[in-house]
């Protein structure tokens, strides 16, 4: 358990405080239209490249995922072409600019694992179309619980539109990680707002 007050983070590392949300019933849908020429696609057994270039595009140049870009291909496979883990896209033309991740692996429960816009969409209502889908989607399923977790690491707005959208914080936790732009895994100018500190 860590103590009051400050804590050195290592160098070549991140730091981030991570909020787990849920909520235990579906809460009401805020009305949104599907934004001008998209359509929402279920991805079945979705390939690695695919994905990771989504996940690129949604996440990996103005913050910093990079969970996923540190697997293997055979990894991420096992877990995105799951039978019980849900893939959408949201499309606009013939580009993929938004990814919903529903993981119906613990009985029970949905976790909405991955959530996110290109920033092509961003102020359209894409994000408020994509979650009433999400929440759709998820409490068809026999459900009692809808979890998500954010970082500070994703966009600020993101922990606030959670809460907006009916969940509620029920946990936080630090987490410290390798800084993906050191190792190349992600390149080095993405997410400008939190500094690099060499080791």
């Amino acid at each position: 358990m860590l103590s009051d007050g400050f804590h050195d983070i290592p160098p070549g590392k991140v730091a981030a405080v991570v909020t787990h949300l849920e909520m235990r019933s579906r809460a009401e849908y805020r009305d949104c239209p599907v934004p001008t020429g998209c359509r929402l696609i279920k991805v079945d057994r979705p390939g690695a490249d695919w994905y990771t270039q989504l996940f690129r595009i949604v996440g990996a140049s103005d913050w910093l995922w990079f969970s996923r870009l540190r697997m293997s291909d055979a990894a991420l496979e096992d877990i995105i072409q799951d039978p019980k883990v849900h893939v959408y896209s949201l499309r606009r033309g013939d580009r993929d600019l938004g990814l919903l991740e529903l993981d119906f692996r613990e009985t029970g429960a949905c976790e909405l694992a991955y959530f996110g816009l290109a920033g092509a969409l961003i102020g359209q209502g894409a994000g408020r179309f994509l979650m009433n889908e999400a929440m759709r989607l998820a409490w068809a399923q026999p459900i009692q619980r809808f979890h998500v977790h954010t970082c500070t690491l994703d966009s600020p707005q993101a922990l606030g539109f959670y809460i907006r959208s009916g969940f509620t914080p029920v946990r936080q936790q630090i987490e410290i990680a390798p800084d993906p732009r050191l190792d190349g895994l992600i390149e080095r100018d993405a997410a400008p707002q939190v500094p690099i500190i060499n080791p």
